[in-house]
């Protein structure tokens, strides 16, 4: 198989003498084929092939002992190493062997010459190599002007071409201007510059000398303005090595100058600078050693390079983080202890484990920080009470959000790879602190996610173990960084979303919601000086009744937080501004103050938002009133029970949960199995459905609490008894009958005391939990503690309900 070479001498190349010679040779019909690789020979022009197949070896030798005259014709795809009949071009030259020289490899290096054009009309022979019967073409030639110009044009093209590309010999110009032929100048011309093989083919195929110029004006005005646009190219990156060099040396020369003269440039004032506030910044090891080796990088680098701002932005970092400030604690307990019970009413837990705090650090200076854990309803106060413990130990205060971060370097950062990069924010807040111990808050931890760009959480897990965060290692800086003199606080509304490895690492501490006494108290001690300051309002312009505030807690809000009972002051607060600024422009003399009283308070706030449902909806049978905890805090939630004619089907409606659903079959399988003993008809379910729902539909409801519930609905139902109207009940059971401790006590005692509850059914497990309860709600209720569903069932049902039905019976 033929594949050109363009490594040829002179002779060779230019090598279009002796045409008449050419043209007298004979063309047999039947011709041997050699298909070429990536390349195209043109009839008159010399070029040499290597030969290495066996058959295209085969075809050589026996043209050299017979007439010399062989048939080159292209192959499609020059990858094929056996192509066949199907795989060249119909559209071939024959040529002459001049020269034939065998290598010690076997291959063959032979020098053709093109003949003239051939279409290949039938292969006749494919062993030992391919035979085709072959037709020879004549080229068309048309007089005229236009040939004459575009023959011209060419001619100037080729020459311009061989000024620009040094490798081709500057003879080839004298060459081209001696070719008179245009159809031979056209061949020349194709064969010499290095077109794509089909536009070769191409050009090889036009028999219209006319067709033939045409088509190669085109390529060689593309190839002119590639090799133009190349030619600028080079000469404008010649221009600016030679203007950086010429930079360079200037730039040493002025060196030497400035430092003959003891003068020194902008650059190196500006490097000298950083250093000192290197040295100034009192980094640990590591940190002092990365950025001396960037000061060296920048020093050597030239301003305008795309990695000087990089490593500046980088060292400014490393100078900015506070690696030795810190800030002196307060360690005065009692001093502590008035602020923060100026700033928030009673969290007597989390007051105490700040002053124990303290109290160690006075006894040892050395300490870690404590990592903090705020679990509580929204409204509480966790955030605000962060701020509190800074100012109560004189420390910064640094604040960050978690909800919804999903981007692993939201927290350790991004590589100084990235575009942009930037350290986390951890990092950032302790520059912004300006101290390396300040009072750190992490909100929202529970509503932290995770997707495809990381695990926050996980990245978490180093940042508040006191174990490890004492070499943090932030993707950006990529030096360690001391945080164990950072006191942690995070908060959450639940703990269940917060995986257990990271709360493995908190000291929780729970913050419950607040009893309708102390919203009273918080109210007047600071929402409404706050609310009144707020609004640009003075005491002498308005007064809150205690039983007005009362009347808020109770009508217009339900929470176990304070921000709705904030809004609702602050809403009468705007209306008194607009009452006084109205008197104020009609000139009207207020003669005393305005007083918010109970009976006015519909007047700036309208209807009252909450009403209670319990003393309507337990007069009637087969309703009884449950406890439920929530992340918000707890809530009462009423179990209503019917029955209707049907076939034995138990109908569970209220959007409940798998749990709540196994607990109202395991209520009704008790009752059943009890039928006797509750004065029941056994069979009373063969011929009935019965349907338990509980209200509030739209919300999910699951867990084993509702269980005594739904059981005394059930009983309530089937005995036709109302369950007592200031009773409520929480408590799992089982088929046994027996009561079993549940969750959230707290939480739902609270809840129970904000509906007006007078009497709580609970397990006997759970009296444990009520001493987490405020007194002043403990101490409104009456607490049942019981083992076993029938003492649940003594104490709910009322005595003026069982004497009218024993009356009646």
């Amino acid at each position: 198989m033929g594949k050109g070479n363009q490594e040829m001498d002179e002779d060779d190349l230019l090598n279009i003498k002796n045409h008449e010679a050419i043209d007298e040779l004979e063309i047999p019909d039947e011709l041997p084929v050699l298909p070429l690789r990536d390349t195209v020979i043109f009839p008159y022009i010399v070029s040499p092939l290597i030969i290495a197949r066996k058959k295209s070896i085969k075809l050589i030798d026996d043209a050299i002992l017979g007439k010399r005259i062989i048939a080159l014709i292209a192959q499609k795809d020059a990858q094929l190493e056996d192509p066949d009949q199907n795989d060249l071009f119909n559209i071939g030259v024959a040529a002459n062997v001049l020269k034939m020289l065998k290598f010690p490899d076997g291959s063959l290096r032979v020098l053709v010459q093109g003949i003239t054009r051939i279409e290949n009309k039938k292969f006749i022979q494919s062993e030992p190599y391919l035979v085709a019967r072959i037709k020879e073409l004549k080229e068309t030639y048309e007089e005229g002007i236009e040939l004459d110009a575009l023959s011209r044009n060419v001619s100037i093209q080729f020459q311009r071409i061989v000024s620009l590309i040094p490798h081709l010999p500057e003879e080839l110009q004298i060459a081209i201007m001696n070719i008179h032929d245009m159809g031979k100048l056209a061949d020349f011309v194709a064969a010499n510059l290095s077109f794509a093989l089909d536009a070769k083919q191409e050009i090889l195929e036009s028999l219209s000398i006319k067709t033939r110029l045409e088509k190669l004006t085109v390529l060689l005005n593309r190839e002119i303005e590639v090799l133009e646009m190349g030619s600028k190219i080079q000469t404008k990156v010649q221009s600016e090595l030679g203007k950086n060099q010429r930079e360079f040396y200037l730039r040493e020369q002025l060196k030497a100058i400035q430092k003959e003269l003891g003068m020194t440039d902008e650059r190196t004032i500006e490097i000298n600078e950083l250093s000192e506030k290197i040295k100034a910044a009192k980094m640990s090891d590591e940190a002092m050693k990365e950025a001396n080796r960037e000061i060296d990088r920048l020093a050597k680098m030239p301003p305008g390079a795309a990695e000087y701002t990089v490593a500046r932005t980088y060292i400014d970092w490393l100078i900015s983080l506070p690696w030795s400030i810190s800030t002196k604690d307060m360690l005065d307990i009692n001093v502590a202890t008035q602020v923060l019970d100026e700033d928030h009413y009673n969290l007597k837990k989390v007051k105490e484990r700040i002053l124990e705090y303290l109290a160690v650090r006075r006894l040892r200076q050395e300490m870690k920080g404590p990592i903090l854990c705020f679990v509580g309803p929204p409204g509480v106060g966790k955030t605000s009470l962060g701020k509190s413990i800074a100012r109560a130990m004189g420390r910064k205060f640094v604040r960050i959000s978690l909800g919804g971060v999903r981007d692993e370097a939201e927290i350790r950062g991004h590589r100084r790879t990235y575009i942009g990069a930037l350290p986390g924010r951890i990092i950032q807040g302790l520059k912004n602190a300006g101290s390396n111990n300040p009072i750190f808050m992490l909100d929202e931890i529970d509503k932290i996610g995770q997707d495809f760009r990381g695990d926050p959480s996980s990245a978490l897990l180093e940042v508040l173990d006191p174990e490890q965060n004492n070499s943090f290692s932030d993707h950006y800086l990529d030096v360690p960084f001391d945080l164990s003199k950072v006191m942690f606080i995070t908060t959450a509304n639940y703990l269940d979303p917060i995986p257990s490895a990271l709360r493995d690492r908190m000291e929780v501490l729970e913050l419950p919601g607040y009893t309708d006494e102390e919203k009273l108290q918080i109210a007047f001690r600071y929402l409404i000086p706050k609310q009144v300051k707020e609004h640009g309002l003075k005491s002498s312009y308005i007064a809150f009744d205690e039983n007005a505030i009362r009347k808020i807690i109770s009508d217009y809000t339900r929470e176990a937080g304070l921000r709705n009972l904030e809004r609702e002051i602050a809403a009468i607060c705007r209306k008194v501004a607009r009452t006084t600024i109205e008197d104020i422009d009609s000139k009207k003399r207020r003669k005393r103050r305005i007083r918010i009283s109970k009976r006015t308070v519909h007047t700036y706030l309208g209807a009252k938002k909450f009403h209670s449902e319990i003393a309507e909806r337990t007069r009637q049978t087969g309703v009884a009133t449950g406890l439920a905890w929530t992340p918000v805090g707890g809530e009462i939630l009423f179990v209503e029970s019917t029955k209707m004619s049907g076939n034995k089907n138990l109908i569970l409606t209220g959007q409940l949960g798998d749990v709540m659903k196994e607990s109202a079959q395991a209520a009704l399988s008790y009752i059943r199995s009890k039928a006797a003993l509750f004065g029941i008809d056994e069979h009373f379910f063969d011929n009935m459905d019965i349907h338990i729902h509980i209200p509030s539909g739209a919300i999910p409801k699951d867990g084993p609490s509702a269980g005594v519930t739904m059981a005394t609905s059930l009983l309530s139902l089937l005995k036709n008894q109302s369950v007592k109207n200031d009773i409520a009940m929480t408590g799992e059971i089982t088929l046994r009958g027996k009561v079993m401790p549940v969750g959230g006590i707290k939480e739902k005692v609270l809840a129970a005391h904000r509906a007006g509850i007078k009497t709580i059914i609970m397990p006997v497990h759970n009296e444990k939990d009520l001493e987490d309860v405020p007194p002043s709600a403990r101490d409104q209720l009456q607490f049942i503690l019981v083992q076993e569903l029938d003492k649940v069932f003594e104490n709910a049902f009322s005595r003026t309900s069982k004497q009218k039905n024993a009356g009646g019976e």
